[in-house]
């Protein structure tokens, strides 16, 4: 098992805790809940599979993420309040996750064909699509339509990788780079309260 696999099963079970957190603070039931969270932890790559007509789907053909999605459902029910407590750890993770599946949906549709213009979109689309979801879900504005810099930092991210990957570096170095890009510029933009220019 190497740590990019890892890194995948450890994303997608934290976005299934932030969806599954998500409903339950709205009291709703567990199936809501847990529906919400495994929605949340599929949407972005099942939505970018289809669209590349990749098959079978990343959850469907590996049962572990399956087992991960579960886990962080049952982890939200169980540890509800010291996992609220945990909110900037949380944010961290999901800052990581997004990063990460940028990177990886950006590099799943190269290997597929696909125009390098393309990927950089397969990439945004696995990191945040699930958690437009998630809102739409739960009758929130979603991240996308929010002030705060998400989707952009991830098409940051992807554009870089995909430069990177133009000039010949090494993979893991160009997967480390980019997928710190995303970080960063989230961090960067948390922390200062940045944002995008307006449309007026």
């Amino acid at each position: 098992m190497d740590i990019q696999y890892v890194f995948e099963l450890v994303g997608t079970f934290v976005f299934a805790i932030s969806g599954a957190l998500a409903v339950r603070e709205r009291e709703h039931d567990m199936f809501g809940a847990g529906f919400t969270g495994f929605i949340t932890a599929i949407g972005g790559g099942t939505l970018r599979d289809i669209l590349l007509d990749a098959h079978p789907l990343v959850w469907i053909g590996d049962i572990y993420f399956l087992y991960a999605i579960f886990a962080g459902i049952f982890a939200a029910f169980i540890f509800p309040n010291f996992l609220s407590r945990l909110r900037k750890t949380m944010f961290l993770f999901d800052t990581l996750g997004i990063g990460f599946f940028t990177v990886l949906g950006v590099e799943k549709a190269l290997n597929l064909g696909v125009r390098p213009e393309i990927a950089a979109i397969m990439g945004m689309f696995s990191a945040v699509m699930g958690g437009v979801i998630r809102d739409t879900l739960t009758n929130e504005i979603p991240i996308l339509f929010r002030k705060e810099i998400y989707a952009s930092a991830c098409l940051a991210g992807a554009i870089l990788y995909l430069v990177l990957n133009y000039f010949g570096l090494a993979r893991d170095w160009n997967l480390f780079i980019s997928m710190a890009m995303v970080v960063a510029i989230r961090m960067i933009a948390m922390r200062y309260k940045l944002s995008l220019p307006r449309l007026d």
